[in-house]
Order: C-alpha cells, then structure tokens, then sequence
C-alpha cells in the first residue's frame, strides 16, 4: 500500500492599518511562485492601535506551521510593526523598505497615513470608476445593447468569466465594459447581432476549456443539460469559430486569473491606463 504523502503547510498573515487588500495582493502574488507547499492565508485588518497589534502578534504566534510564518506587515506606525513582529514569523515589510530607499531618492520624508493607500486622494477618479461600475452592471450579459459609451465589450458563452471581469476593469481601471452572451441562436446561425458587431473595434472573445466550463455550470445547476460535457464542447467550439470568421480577439480564461485576463484585454485593445 502507498502512504499518501500529505503537503506541508505554511501560514501566511497579511497585517495592514486598512483593508489589507494591498499586503494580500503583494503577498499573493509572492506565494504563487512556490509549488509543493500548501499556504493557509490569513488577512488581519485595520490594526490602527496598540491593542490589536497585540492580538495580532498572539495570532502569528500560536498558529501552528510547518514552517516559520510568512507576516506581510504594511503597517505605517513604526511602533505598531514591532509590536506585530514580536509574535513571531519571518518578517515582511515590502513597503516600508521600499518607502525609506524613496525617502533618500526624494530628499524628504514621506507624510505617513492610516489607510491612504486606498483612499479617495482624487474624487474626480473615484467617481469615473463608480460611473463605470454602474455601466458594467446596466450592461452585464446583453441587459443593454446600447454600446455607444463602452469603452471596450467583452463576449462568451454563459459562465465563462465575462462579468466578473467587466466588474475587475471598471473597479480598478474606470474603464466601461459591457458583455455580452453569446447565445443559443448566435450559436446555430453563427453570427452575432447587428447592434453588436457595429462595434467590433471593442469586441473581445472570452474562451474556457469545456470540461471546466461543465463543472463550473454544474455547481449553478446540476444535472441539467446546461452543464452537460457535449453541450460545453460544442459551445466552445462554435464560439471560437465565430471569433476566428469574424477576426475578433480572445484567449482562455481557463488557468488565467482575472488580474492578468484585464492585463491582456488592455493591452491588445489600446487601453492600459489606470485611473490611480
């Protein structure tokens, strides 16, 4: 009998003043360049005082690991990251690093803030990305066809990352995306619709591998011929002969996160910006 042999695990603390979005985005995409270990990720927010700096040192140092804990710390108090470090675990403080090598570049010291990483620092940016996040919505899944203000749309059979996606640019980058479905009746007639392919010039195709397409149809609904393996196959295939007959961009959302598909969609189409 083969003993099954059981990863080895590693716990990783993503300790910030605000949301920690940024400590966990930094540290994500650190970890995933590591295979073989299992990595237990764990986000400790808003630790703006003595208190829960505390509680989050007790955290890091009774947490059980194979390994020394990963502790991402963008904490701006000085005061505050000791206290977090004392419970323990390989310390990580990218930005305050980073931050001193600027300081010495600039010839002035920064003007530390709780949370401005994510702050409204320009109120006209903040409300393009809201414009655009309610866009998204009033256009997701062909709800609208009135495509005139959209800055880029996005197409694919039902499930297949459009929405998710089109939320991602418009959060981050302001940009309008719509999508649309590409349906049953596109499928058979093998075209898409008038009022969409007036605007190819900000068409862009999403594709998925038909096995994993059926399995995530079949966490929606199960058992249903929506999720059927030859139904997905043939979806697939279809739309990818409609991309190639009407020379429209795509690439496969199957292994790609959302952060590298709205990379990729940017750069093909002309649009990488960023608001802030």
């Amino acid at each position: 009998m083969i003993k099954k042999m059981n990863k080895k695990t590693c716990t990783v603390f993503y300790v910030s003043d605000g949301t920690g979005i940024t400590a966990e985005t930094v540290g994500h995409s650190l970890i995933t360049q590591f295979t073989g270990i299992e990595f237990n990720e764990t986000r400790i927010p808003f630790v703006d005082s003595v208190e829960k700096a505390e509680l989050a040192a007790q955290m890091i140092a009774n947490t059980p690991s194979d390994f020394q804990p990963l502790v991402i710390n963008t904490v701006v108090d000085e005061s505050l990251r000791k206290i977090i470090h004392s419970g323990g675990g390989l310390k990580l403080d990218p930005f305050n690093r980073l931050l001193r090598r600027i300081e010495r570049n600039l010839g002035i010291e920064r003007d530390p803030g709780v949370g401005r990483a994510h702050g409204i620092s320009d109120k006209n940016n903040y409300d393009a990305r809201m414009e655009a996040t309610n866009f998204a919505l009033s256009h997701d899944d062909g709800v609208s066809l009135n495509y005139a203000q959209a800055d880029l749309i996005l197409l694919g059979v039902s499930r297949s990352g459009k929405t998710p996606t089109c939320l991602y640019l418009a959060l981050h980058y302001g940009l309008k995306a719509a999508n649309y479905p590409i349906t049953d009746d596109d499928l058979e007639f093998m075209r898409l619709p008038k009022e969409v392919m007036e605007h190819k010039n900000k068409l862009f195709g999403l594709t998925i591998d038909p096995f994993r397409l059926s399995q995530i149809r079949s966490e929606r609904r199960p058992n249903s011929r929506y999720a059927e393996l030859r139904k997905c196959q043939t979806e697939v295939s279809d739309a990818e002969s409609i991309y190639h007959r009407n020379q429209i961009q795509f690439l496969s959302t199957t292994h790609t996160s959302i952060e590298e598909i709205s990379g990729k969609i940017m750069v093909e189409l002309g649009l990488n910006r960023r608001l802030y």
